[in-house]
């Protein structure tokens, strides 16, 4: 049995690779056009443009219909589009097709360093188990320090390769003593499966997927032998820099209401994973492993969780995954002073 997704067959997925291929030169040369102009151009004050991807918290609110009834008294809808991952989300921002929208740590980063009209409005609490190295259940491999010389299949430039980065170096083993295969989670998957690779670094629902229907072992998650954090796995809410100037009051509502979800979720478990499934098509049991993992508890982006992130984009410019250096803080957004009191 594999993952059931309908938006993932073999030609659908030759040319979201294909689009990511062209994305990610046009963000490593600044190619992208339009950015804040565009974004400027294209704020409509009585429509909410939010850009979400098929598992997640915004797939949920988006379910749930809450924000709709909390924008009727000021007259706004709200459009929802989906998009296949975090890049091409963010290019969607970035060229004023949505003004709002969730992805990981990693897709931020290189946005940022193509220039892109972005700034960090919220994020998740850290959930470093909802990522993880697996290996297949027969593997002899039992620590992270037997990967030297091995085969590792992981999505470029993703949270997941941050990750692996981090738990090398507490293995002591430099990232060039690995042999990295990037691939995209549905071929990393099928790799997985025939054996063409050692092991698989990925993210939920993925991840429960590969424990629940390959009996995948988890050699090791976010989090240390000692209980800290190795990573911190964030979500990011982000919107258009334009947008977030132009409407502070409608960023914080959808903040405010993404909280609310939250407290409901961790609540009501099942009914969130119910929620997910007839949204998502994924298995039942797939969904319930991965929503157990999630942490809920939207908030402003502190000065810390900004830290960390910069820490990432250090490291991936130190891997030539970025073109040049990118300050994260630069990317923060000024919450005004009337919206912070509220």
């Amino acid at each position: 049995m594999t993952l059931t997704n309908p938006l993932r067959t073999a030609n659908q997925r030759r040319r979201l690779i294909t689009a990511a291929l062209v994305l990610a030169t046009g963000l490593a040369y600044g190619l992208l056009p339009g950015r804040a102009e565009a974004q400027s151009k294209n704020i409509d004050p009585k429509v909410l443009r939010i850009g979400y991807q098929k598992y997640g918290t915004l797939t949920l609110l988006k379910a749930r219909g809450t924000l709709e009834k909390r924008l009727v008294p000021q007259g706004i809808t709200v459009k929802w589009t989906e998009f296949p991952a975090g890049p091409q989300l963010l290019e969607g921002l970035n060229v004023g097709a949505v003004d709002f929208g969730t992805v990981g740590e990693a897709p931020p980063i290189f946005a940022q360093a193509a220039g892109a009209q972005l700034v960090y409005v919220g994020n998740e609490p850290p959930a470093p188990v909802a990522e993880a190295i697996v290996v297949p259940k027969g593997s002899a491999i039992r620590s992270v320090a037997e990967l030297r010389g091995k085969r590792v299949a992981l999505n470029k430039g993703s949270n997941v390769h941050y990750l692996l980065v981090r738990q090398l170096e507490k293995a002591g083993i430099p990232y060039n003593e690995i042999q990295p295969v990037y691939l995209p989670p549905a071929d990393a998957r099928a790799a997985f499966e025939r054996g063409a690779v050692d092991a698989w670094v990925i993210w939920d629902p993925f991840l429960a997927a590969a424990e629940k229907q390959l009996g995948a072992r988890v050699l090791a998650d976010g989090r240390g032998a000692d209980g800290k954090n190795v990573v911190s796995n964030h979500q990011f809410y982000l919107a258009s820099r334009p947008y977030a100037q132009a409407k502070p009051e409608i960023v914080s509502l959808i903040l405010d209401e993404l909280a609310t979800l939250g407290t409901w979720a961790q609540s009501n478990p099942k009914e969130a994973t119910t929620v997910l499934t007839g949204e998502t098509g994924l298995p039942a049991d797939v969904l319930e492993l991965a929503v157990s993992r999630f942490s809920y508890g939207a908030r402003p982006v502190s000065a810390g969780v900004l830290a960390e992130q910069q820490r990432i984009a250090d490291a991936f410019h130190s891997l030539k995954l970025i073109p040049r250096p990118v300050k994260v803080a630069d990317a923060r957004w000024d919450v005004p002073q009337q919206q912070a009191k509220r």
